[in-house]
């Protein structure tokens, strides 16, 4: 049985201590620097000619749980900051935002990194390495939360790159080139009208027209922002050179069953999907409701109930697809009136564009056929087109020998939620690894991992890193 977390009282910290090790800057090989060492050869990530040194690896027993537990702890940590006594919610720029954001700041300076609080909100981390000009590797995942949350959606992310260094600094390793830590703020986009703003400046794709948007509470983003102690203006000078960057790692829960049904701690992200979005609208006649006779009526909500099962058929009948109807608000909505208009949500996701696209044309043709049948009208308005966002080969061929390296066998699967990793993706080769999370649940404060599998992604990430940074 895997040792699992506890909700309430965190794991006990431990410290962590790594041996150092003496002969690690005249061996030649990997990740970290000596003077026998190619650091940045003609591929983007060159290849060994053999097999890394046990002696290089900064990366405890497997047995001995460290890494897990120092993940755990740090994640416990984070869990204190919300806005909300009782649940965990911390949506972006929140006082809660503020508080996670300088506890992770001091977390990236308490491991040696060089860490500040960007002008969107983000907390950046640098440790140079032993070629400070050479391309970074970025690591990274975001702080901010649902309502109601889980603790580990992104925050595991964001310790793990942090574990990832405080290795290096416990063996008084330099890594040949520079690594950043990354906590993106906006990634959940639940308080403003945004689409992982944060990640999106970095990749130089930031929207100004967001800083004009507003919360439920009609706070525009801006003046929130300056709230938080940010700058809207500098939200410009934050996108990044992409020659200087050689990828980006998220490590992020499934947030999905397959991992567990697969017995297995983490999985590697083929694709991202895909998604269309759509508001649809049906509209009828209303009418009494015992007087009219059911083959003269014009009854919308029994059409979009008709409609509901023509998208979940859609999203059954194909690969790797799903569809789903969200939202659905009938008017008038008394109980003795034939409901005369619904209006409703379509989400629609794939790692295949051509395939999304022909799963969404299908949807429509069929909801207008069933329309004109029932004597009502159909109109949808696509609102969101993401496209798929397939994962760097070369990365994920790193990531395999990771997993290999702890004796499991990778495992493909795509992602079907967005990440930061799409909008990084933008700006450099990325690539992600899935952690095993009971039950597949997440956005929930059930959300739960073992000490096992969080130790389990640490060493991977590692290894990752040592086969990358090189």
């Amino acid at each position: 049985m895997r040792e699992q977390s506890v909700s309430k009282e965190g794991p006990e910290s431990t410290g962590a201590s790594f041996e150092t090790q003496t002969d690690v800057c005249s061996s030649g090989w990997g990740f970290w620097m000596s003077p026998t060492v190619n650091a940045f050869g003609p591929s983007r990530f060159p290849l060994r000619s053999g097999p890394v040194p046990e002696t290089l690896r900064p990366m405890t027993n497997a047995t001995d749980l460290i890494l897990g537990r120092r993940v755990m702890t740090m994640i416990e940590d984070l869990a204190q900051h919300t806005d909300e006594p009782g649940r965990l919610t911390r949506l972006y720029l929140s006082k809660a935002h503020r508080k996670a954001a300088e506890a992770t700041l001091r977390l990236m300076q308490e491991a040696g990194l060089d860490a500040h609080i960007d002008a969107l909100g983000s907390v950046v981390g640098r440790i140079d390495g032993s070629h400070p000009d050479a391309p970074a590797l970025l690591i990274g995942s975001h702080i901010d939360s649902v309502v109601d949350a889980g603790r580990y959606d992104g925050n595991l992310g964001v310790v793990l790159g942090i574990v990832v260094v405080e290795a290096l600094r416990q063996q008084g390793l330099a890594p040949a080139c520079p690594i950043e830590i990354v906590a993106f703020g906006d990634e959940e986009n639940v308080r403003f009208p945004t689409n992982l703003s944060t990640s999106q400046a970095l990749a130089g794709r930031f929207n100004p027209a967001w800083l004009d948007g507003r919360d439920q509470d009609g706070i525009a983003l801006r003046d929130a922002l300056i709230a938080f102690g940010g700058d809207p203006e500098g939200a410009a000078g934050l996108a990044r050179d992409p020659a200087r960057y050689r990828g980006y790692l998220e490590v992020h829960i499934e947030q999905g069953p397959l991992l567990e049904a697969k017995d297995l701690p983490v999985g590697i992200v083929s694709a991202i999907n895909g998604i269309t979005r759509a508001r649809c609208s049906v509209t009828g006649e209303a009418g009494h409701a015992g007087t009219v006779p059911m083959s003269m009526r014009r009854d919308a909500l029994a059409a979009v109930a008709e409609m509901i099962g023509i998208v979940e058929r859609a999203g059954s009948t194909r690969t790797d697809t799903v569809a789903t109807v969200g939202v659905a608000q009938v008017q008038p909505g008394a109980i003795n009136v034939i409901p005369a208009r619904v209006d409703f949500t379509l989400d629609a996701r794939s790692p295949d564009d051509a395939v999304r696209e022909a799963m969404v044309q299908d949807i429509v043709t069929e909801c207008q056929a069933a329309a004109q049948r029932r004597g009502v009208d159909f109109t949808i308005e696509p609102f969101m087109e993401s496209p798929a966002t397939p994962m760097d080969k070369e990365l994920i061929a790193r990531l395999e020998g990771a997993v290999r390296s702890l004796g499991t066998e990778p495992f493909h699967l795509s992602s079907g939620a967005g990440h930061d990793a799409v909008a990084m993706a933008i700006l450099c080769p990325s690539a992600m690894l899935f952690v095993r999370c009971k039950g597949g649940i997440s956005h929930n404060p059930a959300e739960s991992i073992t000490v096992e599998d969080a130790d389990a992604a640490a060493r991977v990430l590692i290894e990752a890193v040592n086969r990358i940074a090189v």
